[in-house]
């Protein structure tokens, strides 16, 4: 940690804006992908464009949020090592480089057809992150819904820029999708960290995490199952799609979310994070599903 102090400029403004954080927009091309029509020229470029606008603005909101959070992340044992909170980033550099951000990712979508809707999607986005950051992170349960619709937010957003329409399926997945991998990160927390680094973890116990987390995977394993199953326009089933690979994705998501619940409740506590991040049978399941889902809508 403490070769961020030995940064230049250039290394400090990279860190706090998160870039690696951007692979969580590459959500925006999910329903483009699935729908079948990603590499169509309109909708490929459209959600190209949304994923840089929705990346840039999400670099000042993390700006913003460090701003805003920078005294507390000095007294934080692993935060005060943040391009900010360590002086290696100015603040009033931070303000400057946030306000760019906003206005070049308002302004990309401009070349959206229809951008209008994407706006909208952008201006919640925004202010879902700032309420979180400024009060929403201490108020328990509300807090998890809160980081669960960024996600949700990002899928949709996609949808809307491509103006792919999507099953109301695959927006509950997506939704109780990210609120499983939330609570499994807050249920690691509590049994790893404590209470020590994230306030709210003192309102949770280990026994109403473990009865969210099995609400939320039982949520995730039904509804992606009538979306694989839905035989309508926008289901994964419909008519220009290979009905036999699509229903047999089914398998490695029963599969991997078993796998994502037994880590979690294991004596190790292992986040859903780390599990997709560094765990090769969940990442093996993740490719065995890609592919199905692959072949059944492309080939």
């Amino acid at each position: 940690m403490d070769t961020l102090r030995q940064r230049g400029p250039f290394r400090a403004t990279i860190s706090a804006m998160r870039l690696p954080q951007w692979v969580k927009n590459s959500l925006l091309f999910v329903a483009p992908g699935a729908s079948g029509r990603i590499f169509h020229s309109d909708v490929l470029g459209h959600t190209v464009l949304a994923f840089l606008a929705f990346s840039l603005v999400a670099s000042g909101v993390y700006l913003v949020n460090d701003l805003l959070d920078v005294e507390d992340d000095r007294r934080h044992p692993t935060k005060r090592y943040r391009a900010i909170a360590s002086g290696q980033l100015p603040p009033f550099f931070a303000r400057g480089l946030a306000v760019v951000l906003f206005v070049a990712g308002f302004v990309i979508p401009l070349a959206l057809t229809r951008p209008a809707g994407f706006y909208l999607v952008l201006v919640l986005y925004v202010t879902e992150s700032l309420a979180y950051s400024l009060k929403v992170k201490t108020v328990a349960v509300l807090e998890l819904g809160f980081v669960a619709s960024g996600f949700f937010l990002r899928s949709y957003g996609g949808a809307v820029a491509s103006h792919i329409p999507v099953s109301q399926w695959f927006l509950v997945v997506v939704t109780f999708g990210a609120l499983f991998l939330v609570i499994g990160k807050r249920s690691a927390e509590l049994r790893h960290v404590g209470t020590a680094n994230r306030v709210v973890l003192k309102d949770y116990t280990p026994e109403f995490l473990h009865s969210a987390l099995t609400m939320a995977a039982g949520v995730v394993v039904t509804t992606y199952c009538l979306w694989a199953f839905d035989t309508s326009a926008t289901g994964l089933s419909s008519a220009k799609h290979d009905i036999l690979w699509i229903r047999i994705t089914v398998v490695p998501v029963v599969m991997a979310v078993l796998f994502i619940v037994r880590g979690a409740e294991s004596p190790a506590g292992e986040s859903p994070e780390d599990l997709l991040l560094k765990n090769r049978t969940v990442q093996v399941l993740a490719l065995v599903w890609l592919f199905f889902l692959a072949w059944g809508t492309y080939l």
